[in-house]
């Protein structure tokens, strides 16, 4: 089985848990869209 992204017991039904992981599911992406890479940032290897 899949495992919850968070637990909290709330045992209010499938809705609630996902109203509550929806905004780190949409931060999750953003800074995975929005973060530089090292090419990006100009970092070299020294």
């Amino acid at each position: 089985g899949l495992r919850p992204l968070v637990d909290l017991d709330l045992r209010l039904g499938e809705g609630t848990g996902a109203l509550l992981a929806l905004p780190i599911v949409q931060s999750a992406a953003r800074a995975m869209h929005e973060v530089a890479t090292f090419d990006s940032a100009g970092v070299t290897e020294k």
